[in-house]
């Protein structure tokens, strides 16, 4: 999920190893182990010069288990060398330390493992991609009442049992939501299942997730031949979702999709992608997996990019340049009220 999210789980992870020794100090520790795994969206730069090579790299090794093993050890022995000095010898234990970042790291990537983005979790014994896409990258319900309950305990000193109260609030409520939309997501599969079979679409395969920012206003996508066919679902919608379904033209046969930067880049799609010209030397590339901004404009993708060949290799460029417009961001208002 997005940073301020992965920073307060993180920081949930260190008061409840070491708040009551250290006190706040316990929350800033677990921040910071919260946000380590995404510290492979810079070391991808200093491996990798290709592009591609750069956004395989992140959600990889870094967000697996067996990182989280070492990177407990590695960051708590360090850690704890470097603490226990002059009047903190012997407040906290090296297990300490190992135990809170390994919490504050293994907890990252598992979370994300609820995106549509998903994580390698099982690296480096297999590459595959855990995205179970029950929650939004970014989601306020689920991280505002999380971040609150933290900034009240950083207000009670280490020894006050209301800390602990307020933790415990913190939890419960995030994964109060993160439970409900596991549920919603159940329920939501079975009402896209059954659109794209009243509608007589004959897809080899289909995918729902929820819509950014939000669990209320879902995106489905079913795979045909040559063809994607996407609606949107709000749990508010009173119409039939049969009535506003989109056509978009895989266009595979722009590309050599053979290519080896081409295959990794249909792997991390899961598939899910469609091909544009945008000039002679340059071509759209839409990771459908993700929704459209714009659930009338078949063109509103929000996770595309151009990709040029760099000598053998393709390049993704930044990403597509496509700002949202005042009438984009009210539709899409609308559309999650069911309008």
């Amino acid at each position: 999920m997005d940073s301020l999210t992965q920073i307060v789980l993180g920081a949930a992870c260190g008061e409840i190893v070491l708040g009551k020794k250290i006190g706040n100090k316990a929350l800033l520790f677990g921040a910071i182990g919260g946000t380590i795994p995404d510290l492979d969206v810079f070391l991808g730069k200093l491996f990798y010069d290709n592009s591609i090579d750069q956004l395989i790299f992140h959600r990889g090794f870094m967000h697996s288990i067996l990182f989280s093993i070492i990177g407990a050890f590695a960051f708590g022995y360090l850690t704890f060398s470097l603490y226990n000095t002059k009047k903190r010898i012997n407040t906290t234990l090296r297990n300490d330390w190992i135990w809170l970042f390994f919490l504050s790291i293994f907890t990252h990537p598992l979370l994300d493992c609820f995106t549509p983005y998903g994580t390698q979790l099982f690296l480096p014994f297999s590459n595959y991609r855990v995205a179970f896409n029950n929650i939004s990258v970014v989601d306020p319900l689920y991280t505002l009442p999380f971040l609150i309950c933290l900034v009240v305990v950083l207000f009670y000193k280490r020894t006050n049992l209301k800390r602990k109260l307020w933790l415990k609030a913190g939890i419960y409520i995030s994964s109060s939501y993160l439970l409900f939309t596991i549920i919603n997501k159940t329920y939501i599969n079975r009402v896209f299942k059954n659109t794209f079979d009243k509608s007589g679409i004959n897809y080899h395969r289909f995918s729902v997730q929820p819509t950014i920012f939000n669990n209320i206003l879902w995106y489905g996508i079913a795979e045909t031949d040559d063809s994607y066919k996407i609606v949107f679902y709000s749990l508010f919608d009173k119409s039939d979702p049969t009535e506003n379904i989109l056509s978009l033209p895989k266009d595979h046969h722009l590309l050599d999709i053979s290519h080896s930067d081409l295959k990794k880049l249909t792997w991390f799609s899961n598939d899910y992608f469609n091909l544009q010209n945008i000039d002679s030397t340059a071509i759209r590339y839409n990771d459908l997996r993700y929704p459209l901004l714009n659930p009338k404009d078949k063109n509103s993708s929000i996770f595309s990019f151009k990709l040029k060949k760099n000598g053998n290799r393709w390049e993704t460029m930044p990403f597509f340049e496509k700002t949202p417009t005042k009438k984009d961001l009210e539709l899409f208002w609308k559309r999650i009220l069911g309008n």
